[in-house]
């Protein structure tokens, strides 16, 4: 019996002074499973020595390069204008595939034929690589999307076909990119949840979720715009009511209290709790945490590492 090919996935990392994590990243798509595979690295001109790095890694790679570019969106999407996959996917610098991640999402697209893209689980790891916890989503779709419940980008995988009839990353947005992409993507197919772990995803000093969480909650708010001058999205997000509304007070309360603004996550959540106070409440532990930030409390025992870097909105509110 003859077997079918297996079908060709792309992957793009794009880059910029990343050269502590990088090697790793690139190692981790290297050493996949899986035979029919591009990969494709976009760099933004590093000065750190990440150039130096890629080279060792020239003849593996189908295309790199390393030119000035004009962030993230932009070097992504140059990355997959150059690929061939029927499956697409980017994986940031910082962040890593776990063993079997690649082969294991096409059999989940495999599985689910009028999916537009797959996601799984991303377990959380430190600056160092060592794990600290695991982020777990549910079967959100689009109306999860739409209140915030955010998915994590590293265990993404998508379906060319679909991408393409989206239309590539807006380079409007800095922060929630891929957030956007996945309403985009999730308005024209379903989007599929499998219950594994695919990949890491760093958090360190330098992070945009670390060291610009404030900038997030902007994003967020444009996102809202946006989606309320679409046609079909506006009504859609309309209909949700109190829950998109506490949705997205929820988000930016997260971001702003992971960037010790205390205050004014606190006020975020008042917000919520005004539309959803059982929503809010879930979130206790993570309220307690910033109220304790606020007042100069420090560390409260047993918590810290549970709240600031640990259970994330997408844990706590999965069956909400």
């Amino acid at each position: 019996m003859m077997m079918l090919a297996l079908p060709r996935v792309s992957i793009v990392t794009p880059s910029y002074n990343q050269a502590a994590f990088l090697e790793e990243t690139i190692r981790s798509v290297l050493s996949q499973d899986y035979p029919n595979l591009e990969y494709i690295i976009i760099d933004g001109g590093s000065t750190d020595g990440s150039v130096e790095i890629i080279e060792k890694y020239a003849d593996q790679l189908d295309y790199w390069v390393s030119e000035k570019d004009n962030g993230q969106a932009d070097a992504i999407n140059k990355g997959l204008a150059r690929t061939s996959g029927e499956i697409v996917a980017w994986l940031n610098s910082d962040d890593t595939y776990l063993p079997g991640a690649i082969h294991a999402a096409v059999t989940a697209l495999q599985a689910n034929p009028d999916a537009g893209l797959v996601y799984s689980d991303v377990l959380a790891v430190d600056g160092q690589g060592k794990p600290q916890n695991l982020i777990q989503y549910a079967d959100w779709g689009l109306d999860g999307l739409l209140h915030f419940r955010i998915i994590g980008q590293p265990a993404v995988f998508m379906r060319r076909a679909v991408l393409e009839e989206a239309g590539e990353l807006d380079t409007r947005f800095h922060f929630l990119l891929d957030h956007q992409l996945w309403i985009r993507m999730a308005n024209l197919a379903p989007i599929c949840y499998v219950p594994e772990k695919w990949a890491t995803a760093r958090f360190h000093e330098a992070a945009k979720n670390v060291a610009q969480a404030e900038r997030f909650c902007e994003d967020a708010e444009a996102i809202v715009s946006w989606v309320q001058g679409q046609p079909g999205l506006a009504e859609r997000y309309a209909g949700l009511g109190n829950r998109a509304k506490a949705g997205l007070a929820l988000f930016k309360a997260y971001y702003l209290s992971t960037g010790q603004l205390a205050w004014p996550a606190l006020k975020e959540y008042g917000r919520a709790f005004f539309v959803a106070p059982a929503l809010t409440l879930s979130q206790w532990r993570r309220i307690l945490w910033t109220t304790g930030t606020l007042l100069g409390l420090g560390r409260i025992r047993g918590l810290d590492r549970q709240l600031k870097s640990g259970k994330t909105i997408e844990q706590e509110n999965c069956n909400k």
